[in-house]
């Protein structure tokens, strides 16, 4: 078992999922947390990282930095996407491995699974068909993530574990509507239509696929949950080729009843256009979390109570989110 007194490194603190474990760890009585901004330690710089874990000797490591972004981004970026993830997550891993971090937690996507997989998705489903074409740069990362401590964990007795997250909203997101995912654009959409009179609010696709959402503190809660795990409850749980674990809400719902949901959240009163033009992605994205479910963990936050307190935090947060662009 962890202790409050345990150095834990967190890597990519300042984001949305970080925010959210550091603010967790706190919360629970962590005094020993690692955390450094980009320019005091460049993830993406394999002598800096060995150097700093070396140096540190962290006994936990979270793995909650990424480069992150919605289909435009993805498709507008793959080059980027695939390249940044691969290096930071390749250099924090086999920098573990080397200063021997007992426990390595790594944050992948849901997004690694098939595009056309059997709902809801298993763990199992992994590499078992094509992925979804507009992020698989992405997704191919996520997946390598996962393939590289499972490969650690094999060759050296490593206790490195993946969480494969639904898709994220909370506080600390990326609002920027060009780049970000489903839930932060369609708020700062409404929410910029709501300020400027506007008639209409356009939404990409057709409105038909099926999302899963999780608030970011669900997942901190679950990121504590698996790192609070003993080694062998672990590996009990899981296979050597199949050790990630799912982590989502168990509920899904259609874009367009979203975004019904968020047009009442913000009060905004125009219309919802559809723009059938753009792309849908991927029609359906449920994960099977009876795994995670069935070791003692679920989801506690409702998406009605999650929307209304993400949207509370734009508009708190309003000033800092534009001056940051």
């Amino acid at each position: 078992m962890i202790h409050v007194d345990d150095k834990i490194f967190l890597a990519g603190h300042n984001g949305m999922v970080g925010s959210s474990i550091l603010k967790l760890l706190k919360d629970k009585g962590f005094k020993n947390i690692l955390t450094l901004p980009r320019a005091e330690l460049d993830l993406s710089e394999a002598t800096h990282v060995d150097k700093f874990l070396e140096l540190e000797l962290p006994r936990v490591v979270i793995i909650a930095a990424a480069k992150v972004g919605g289909i435009n981004a993805n498709n507008s970026f793959p080059a980027e996407f695939i390249h940044e993830n691969l290096m930071i997550q390749n250099n924090i891993i086999h920098g573990a491995y080397l200063s021997n971090v007992e426990k390595l937690i790594f944050l992948g996507s849901s997004c690694i699974y098939p595009k056309l997989s059997v709902q809801p998705m298993n763990e199992s489903s992994l590499l078992s068909g094509q992925l979804e074409p507009t992020n698989e740069p992405y997704a191919i990362a996520k997946i390598a993530g996962i393939k590289m401590c499972e490969s650690y964990n094999r060759q050296y007795g490593c206790d490195f574990r993946s969480l494969m997250p639904t898709n994220l909203y909370g506080p600390n997101d990326n609002f920027d509507i060009e780049n970000a995912h489903v839930i932060p654009a369609m708020l700062q959409k409404f929410h910029h239509a709501k300020k400027n009179k506007l008639d209409s609010v356009e939404i990409w696709g057709t409105g038909k696929p099926k999302r899963e959402f999780l608030h970011v503190d669900d997942l901190a809660s679950a990121v504590l949950f698996i790192l609070q795990l003993e080694k062998e409850s672990y590996q009990m749980n899981t296979k050597p080729m199949t050790s990630h674990i799912n982590v989502g809400s168990g509920h899904e719902i259609k874009v367009s009843e979203l975004a019904e949901i968020i047009l009442d959240v913000v009060g905004y009163k125009g219309k919802i256009v559809f723009n059938t033009a753009m792309p849908d992605g991927t029609p359906r994205k449920l994960l099977d979390t009876s795994l995670l479910n069935n070791m003692g963990w679920s989801s506690s936050i409702d998406l009605e109570t999650g929307l209304h307190s993400t949207y509370d935090w734009l508009c708190n947060n309003e000033d800092t989110i534009r001056s940051s662009k």
